[in-house]
């Protein structure tokens, strides 16, 4: 069983259903995009490797240590087309085999391919735009009570290790990048 103390003090709310529904068109958009639009071949593969490294790591998690959550609320605070949304979503939905979240690794697989995308370099709303939805997918699985803290965090690190090993020029430019930083900020305090 997956749950922790820091599930309890967030409430369940309806209408994060919008954010998590929006999941299947972000990626399959995004897909698309990859496959018809974007020239380079290479940011497509690093997507798509991507993404079967995390779903495939779910599977042998899944296998190896069936879990299940217990969040679920037995009747909800409110009646709306929301709560209507949810209903339908926990009868098709079980909460079983949760760890990792895959609504939130393949959110950061999506959201690193579109920001590292070189023909997305310019489209700042698009960039931030994905980070606003990927932000919002992923409270929405904590706040309808969909996964937990601990999936969310296991999705999270999986995204991170995907980042490091897809993208590893970006990982490392970046990391140089903070490093050179850091020294002339330190170069500057020695001249004071």
């Amino acid at each position: 069983m997956i749950d922790t103390v820091f599930d309890d003090y967030i409430p369940f709310c309806e209408y994060f259903i919008v954010p998590y529904l929006l999941w299947f068109p972000y990626q399959i958009l995004t897909v698309l995009y990859f496959i018809f639009r974007n020239k380079n071949k290479k940011e497509y593969y690093q997507l798509i490797f991507n993404m079967m490294m995390g779903m495939t790591v779910f599977l042998i998690v899944s296998y190896a240590y069936p879990n299940v959550l217990h969040l679920r609320p037995s009747e909800f605070p409110r009646e709306n087309v929301f709560t209507d949304m949810v209903r339908w979503l926990y009868r098709t939905d079980t909460p079983t085999n949760v760890l990792p979240s895959i609504h939130v690794f393949n959110s950061l697989a999506v959201h690193m391919s579109l920001t590292n995308c070189e023909a997305l370099r310019d489209h700042k709303g698009v960039r931030y735009g994905s980070l606003v939805l990927t932000l919002l997918i992923i409270m929405s699985t904590m706040f309808l009570k969909q996964h937990s803290v601990i999936d969310v965090c296991c999705g999270a690190t999986l995204a991170l290790f995907g980042y490091l090993f897809f993208y590893p020029q970006k990982a490392g430019e970046e990391a140089s990048g903070m490093a050179v930083e850091r020294i002339g900020r330190n170069n500057r305090r020695k001249h004071y």
